[in-house]
């Protein structure tokens, strides 16, 4: 079993910030990839950011300069730091971990159950 557990959304004013955590848990081996999709009402889910093992990212041409994403390799957890937050940033954010688990021989991609952002005055 493996899970993904996200915490941090709510509803912040424009301009303003927010933090995303995500933990994933279980028998894991080891955890690739992770990163943040987000999906507004009535659009497709889309790529935010992402972040190797090893620490690159890759962000959505939309968050560059505003978003920033981490993680914390002991804790099998990734963070995205929310900062200029807009009104088209409002969606529910997912977490997602391309992962080994213990005994596996592939990785597999999980997600998380979705944390709601709201960005409104």
């Amino acid at each position: 079993q493996v899970q993904l557990v996200e915490s941090g959304g709510g509803l912040v004013q424009p301009g303003g910030s927010l933090t995303l955590s995500c933990e994933a848990s279980g028998n894991i081996l080891r955890i690739n990839t992770m990163g943040w999709y987000r999906q507004a009402p009535g659009k497709q889910r889309q790529l935010v950011a992402r972040i190797t093992g090893g620490g690159v990212t890759h962000y959505a041409d939309s968050v560059k300069g505003r978003f920033t994403v981490s993680r914390d390799n002991a804790k099998n957890t990734v963070h995205l730091q929310m900062n200029s937050l807009k009104p088209e940033d409002t969606a529910v954010y997912y977490c997602n971990a391309n992962l080994v688990r213990l005994g596996a021989l592939y990785e597999y991609m999980y997600w998380g159950q979705g944390t709601q952002v709201t960005v409104s005055s």
